[in-house]
């Protein structure tokens, strides 16, 4: 395309949003006030994301807020998790992994004690979906290594779905303690192959791997483990009117060089005619499309080879409204300010989760508090023993305080839930061979109170 024809289309795209405005068919920041954008009276921060998102917008129009989250995440040029190590003091957050040993430890007793119940399969893989800095599936690795002797002789394998280069060399230093110079990647042939671009293996001898996407991880008896995961995947908002429902959108803010704002479209567009439930009786409601085509490929893959998922995540039971917000440096930051250099999120939705996995063959379990399900999997008595064994008065203090950000309701402790998914099987009983009554199935680890025997 020509630069004539090029500018003579951007100057048709303008002239029509203003006529838009002028008809009152396209909401300004006032006709949505409570999405309206804040900015700092000393002016915008402009980034490399916010000058491809204002060129993006001039040249298309204005976007939704899934297509705003997904370009700022995850853009393979300027994406936040593409680019930045977020986690940890330095980072913009911490998660739980990072703050205590035993978050990791506890789910990995609960797969291992799946994989019982299930019959000890010859294999075990662990996958794990967005694996930050790789601290949950260390601390994982550690427990199947201390279960060795229940393990015997079953094939286990990690397989890590992570789409940062950036990341994905943090957790290979964390749990292989290795640099590229000292492991080969697997040449372009084996990684056309097998849709995997890293493979290393522990100093114990298991294999791990990482793949781009859910689909590249081989199929098999597995366990899926997605710890503040889908509260990052992109949402679409949606804003109830005299009308009828309208799409909430992102433009660019006439009254700042390169602002940006919230504005509503004019019209129903496809994906509020297409995702917003009928007699839905919120005001504002957040989808996230993403989230339910991977629960159900989940659903899917669990019904077919065995295992199960468990999902770790804040979030609610279809009740939340505007939840869509940012973090820097480990404080709020509006979502419209500064991106790329802000983690975005929302509250998962466990409702329209359990919607997306029915009628695949599974039971969905949840979503349970944080803490019920750690209490539930033996987290006082697994402190107990840190705290015997600990060595100083600054480890216990760690341990001790570890736990009541874990546990405590001002904290993590009820904020955030447990969602599994099972094989439908599993909680159906079986006959036996001493019996031919079938006897009831022991309950799901974690989703039911612990009895010490």
């Amino acid at each position: 395309m020509s630069a004539v024809m090029r500018r003579s289309l951007f100057d048709a795209r303008r002239l029509y949003r203003r006529q838009l405005r002028g008809l009152g068919l396209l909401e300004t920041r006032k006709d949505v006030e409570r999405f309206s954008s804040t900015h700092p009276e000393s002016g915008v921060e402009v980034t490399p994301m916010l000058k491809h998102l204002v060129s993006k917008i001039k040249a298309t129009g204005p976007i939704s807020t899934a297509e705003y989250m997904r370009e700022v995440l995850t853009n393979p040029a300027k994406g936040y998790y593409i680019h930045h190590d977020m986690l940890g003091e330095r980072g913009d957050f911490v998660t739980s992994p990072e703050i205590s040993q035993i978050f990791g430890e506890l789910v990995a007793v609960w797969c291992v004690s799946e994989w019982v119940v299930a019959g000890r399969p010859p294999s075990l893989r662990l996958v794990e979906l967005g694996p930050g800095r790789g601290s949950l599936a260390s601390d994982m690795l550690r427990v199947v290594e201390q279960l060795r002797q229940v393990l015997d002789k079953t094939e286990v394998a990690l397989n890590l779905v992570e789409v940062s280069s950036t990341l994905s060399e943090v957790q290979e230093q964390v749990l292989i303690g290795t640099t590229q110079d000292q492991q080969t990647n697997l040449d372009s042939h084996t990684q056309r192959e097998s849709s995997t671009y890293k493979q290393r293996v522990t100093r114990s001898g298991i294999p791990v791997c990482w793949h781009r996407n859910l689909q590249d991880v081989p199929e098999g008896f597995t366990f899926f483990v997605a710890h503040e995961f889908f509260d990052a995947l992109p949402i679409h908002t949606f804003k109830k009117t005299e009308r009828g429902w309208r799409e909430v959108m992102v433009d660019i803010d006439p009254e700042l060089p390169f602002g940006l704002r919230f504005v509503m479209a004019p019209t129903p567009s496809l994906a509020s005619s297409a995702l917003v439930q009928a007699g839905e009786v919120r005001e504002h409601v957040e989808v996230c499309p993403e989230a339910a085509v991977l629960v159900a490929n989940l659903a899917k893959r669990v019904a077919a080879h065995g295992g199960g998922a468990l999902i770790a995540d804040y979030g609610h039971e279809g009740t939340g409204t505007d939840t869509f917000r940012g973090f820097r440096g480990h404080k709020p930051h509006h979502v419209l300010c500064a991106p790329g250099l802000a983690d975005l999120t929302a509250d998962v939705d466990f409702a329209y989760l359990r919607r997306a996995g029915e009628g695949h063959d599974v039971t969905c379990l949840g979503p349970i508090a944080q803490r019920d399900f750690l209490q539930n999997m033996g987290i006082d008595l697994r402190l107990k023993i840190l705290l015997r064994n600990a060595g100083d008065p600054e480890t216990r203090q760690r341990l001790l305080a570890g736990y009541e950000m874990l546990m405590s309701p001002e904290k993590m402790g009820t904020r955030f839930k447990f969602f599994s998914l099972v094989p439908s099987a599993r909680l159906l009983p079986g006959p036996t061979q001493e019996s031919t009554k079938s006897p009831a199935p022991p309950p799901v680890p974690g989703f039911s109170e612990l009895v010490m025997k």
